[in-house]
């Protein structure tokens, strides 16, 4: 079956996610292309550290367990039974996979769109690229609960679309050009420091009345970090 499915994966996923020959063969946590700190001030070193080697490593840790419990018992039912562990961890490690690389720091390329195919398609299917920001982060904060925004090639419709998909659901219906993990682990710890000097009994108000301001803050913050040479190869990637 996990064959199957990575064969119907879109190029820009398979090559972020490889699933294993067998069952002895084991997902693995990918390094990152840049220090922990790189992508402050807009990401801190502290939540980088937090979402990659706990979070992201629960999803690898997860899938692994899935996949082998999956090869080892001759039951249907058990197999049936774990769909949901591997959509939820299989796709956690997807979309981190992809995630990683759509960042870059802000003195490297992070923020940079250059003139070029990226540039354009945007331009023609958004009208501009603020308007295109402007829309991916109101349809991104709109998200209930956890999940993704997502940039993503449409093959039917040769048209760039503002998808959203729920918890850790991968992007299967286009090809993801550009990303956003809207979990809370992405950037709740950014309201820590505001909370030290805050009585016990309005902390809960206070978190309700900030929690969907950070949400805001960190979609028009993650823009100055988006690596949008990555992007520019995933839609190069879906065209040819």
């Amino acid at each position: 079956m996990l064959s199957i499915a990575k064969s119907a994966l879109r190029p820009s996923l398979a090559r972020f996610f490889a699933a294993p020959a067998t069952s002895k063969s084991l997902h693995t946590l990918p390094e990152l292309p840049y220090a922990y700190n790189a992508l402050e001030p807009y990401i801190s070193e502290t939540i980088m550290k937090l979402h990659h080697s706990k979070h992201h490593q629960t999803y690898v840790n997860g899938l692994n367990a899935a996949e082998q419990a999956y090869a080892q018992t001759p039951s249907v039912k058990e197999k049936i039974a774990l769909q949901s562990a591997l959509k939820f961890n299989g796709g956690g490690h997807i979309n981190h996979s992809l995630f990683w690389k759509n960042l870059s720091p802000p003195n490297a390329d992070g923020g940079n769109l250059s003139d070029g195919p990226l540039k354009k398609a945007i331009e023609r299917d958004f009208g501009s690229v603020e308007e295109f920001k402007k829309q991916f982060n109101a349809a991104t904060a709109a998200i209930q609960g956890s999940g993704w925004g997502w940039l993503g090639y449409n093959p039917a419709t040769n048209r760039l679309e503002i998808v959203t998909t729920a918890n850790q659901d991968p992007l299967l219906s286009h090809t993801p050009i550009i990303g956003v993990d809207i979990w809370e682990h992405a950037f709740y710890l950014q309201v820590r420091n505001d909370l030290r000097n805050i009585e016990i009994y309005s902390i809960l108000i206070f978190l309700l009345s900030q929690y969907q301001n950070v949400k805001v803050d960190y979609l028009t913050a993650i823009w100055n970090v988006i690596n949008f040479k990555e992007a520019e190869q995933r839609l190069a990637e879906a065209t040819n």
